[in-house]
């Protein structure tokens, strides 16, 4: 079968290899899409991040080259041995965490904060760049009758950003920020508004990002390029918002989203980092301010698909581009990569 598989950073390739093969425990799945994530951008640009070079992952027993994607839904085609409660044909979303269910996280039931933490696609396994993928039975979820399989592809960035609200202060009435207006960014905007957020201000270079976040309900979007988004923030607000979010990944940005919090408020950091980052740490201990790091999600995907049949997170709304699996690269990686206007660019499972 095709599929798209990470050899170095800049080096994806479209290859035949065999079709992955059920175990006591698996399902296997028939990929109907799959999203390029900025995750997968990071890898793609910058690699290795969670892609394991060299030795084999601990979980996945996978080093690279490895097949990429892990936001994708489609239906379960085999049953390994010992799957209860799920049937050939069901329609399924992919919960893609590896994680060791021994460690102190794992026994708290914070099995996205394992020490060992990784993801199908990225650290290894049958990822949905591909015709098919099998993966463990506890890692699907089935998807209610009203859902499309492109929206079953973005259950996985959307329980993401629902996540980081979660794990925020965010109270309903509060002010937020959100740094950064991709795929992630908008998600986030979108969950503040399921949460009750008052005024949601987000910060971001591209026009057509930043009209994506006001249908989506951001109170206003502004460009960092033009204004004093922090000046702007603190004026509209009086004093800064309750939580800001950073989502961008980019240096500079998270000390501008420290600053526009108001005292004792809250950064959340969003992204996965290329590199360091500084901030003048008074910022924070002079107005007592806190700073939290969010990863990945937690027994959240049914809450976000009942939100998708609310209306929430909607395909029509953030996929922007739908590609070929032959073109992954030119009209996905570098297009991502070159046009800050795309937002979700999904890709069709080769037959």
């Amino acid at each position: 079968m095709k599929a798209a598989r990470w050899h170095a950073a800049k080096d994806i390739r479209v290859e035949e290899i065999d079709e992955p093969q059920v175990k006591p425990g698996d399902v296997k799945i028939k990929v109907a899409w799959t999203g390029i994530c900025g995750s997968d951008l990071h890898e793609y640009l910058a690699g290795p991040i969670f892609v394991p070079v060299g030795e084999n992952h601990p979980l996945s027993h996978d080093k690279a080259p490895i097949t990429m994607g892990h936001e994708y839904a489609g239906e379960i085609t085999e049953l390994g041995e010992g799957v209860d409660g799920l049937k050939i044909g069901d329609r399924v979303a992919v919960e893609p965490i590896f994680s060791c269910g021994n460690c102190a996280a794992c026994l708290e039931g914070k099995y996205n904060l394992c020490k060992d933490l990784g993801f199908v696609g990225l650290s290894g396994g049958a990822g949905g760049f591909a015709a098919y993928s099998v993966v463990p039975a506890h890692m699907v979820h089935k998807m209610p009758d009203g859902l499309s399989m492109e929206q079953g592809a973005l259950v996985e960035p959307a329980a993401v950003a629902l996540h980081a609200v979660r794990v925020s202060d965010i109270k309903a009435g509060d002010t937020a920020a959100v740094f950064g207006a991709g795929p992630i960014g908008l998600l986030v905007v979108e969950a503040l508004r399921a949460a009750g957020a008052a005024q949601v201000y987000v910060v971001e270079p591209s026009q057509e990002r930043r009209a994506k976040a006001v249908e989506l309900g951001a109170t206003r979007a502004m460009d960092p390029t033009e204004t004093d988004v922090v000046a702007e923030i603190r004026k509209a607000t009086g004093s800064g918002v309750n939580v800001a979010f950073e989502v961008t990944g980019v240096p500079q940005v998270l000390a501008q989203t420290i600053d526009s919090t108001r005292h004792e408020g809250q950064t959340l950091i969003v992204s996965i980092w290329e590199s360091e980052a500084a901030f003048q740490p008074n910022t924070v201990v002079l107005s007592e301010r806190t700073i939290k790091g969010t990863i990945a999600y937690r027994n959240i995907y049914p809450a976000v698909m009942e939100l998708m049949t609310r209306g929430y997170f909607q395909a029509e709304t953030l996929v922007t581009k739908r590609i070929e699996i032959d073109d992954i690269v030119a009209e996905g990686f570098d297009v991502l990569s070159a046009e800050k206007s795309q937002v979700k660019i999904l890709v069709k499972a080769p037959a």
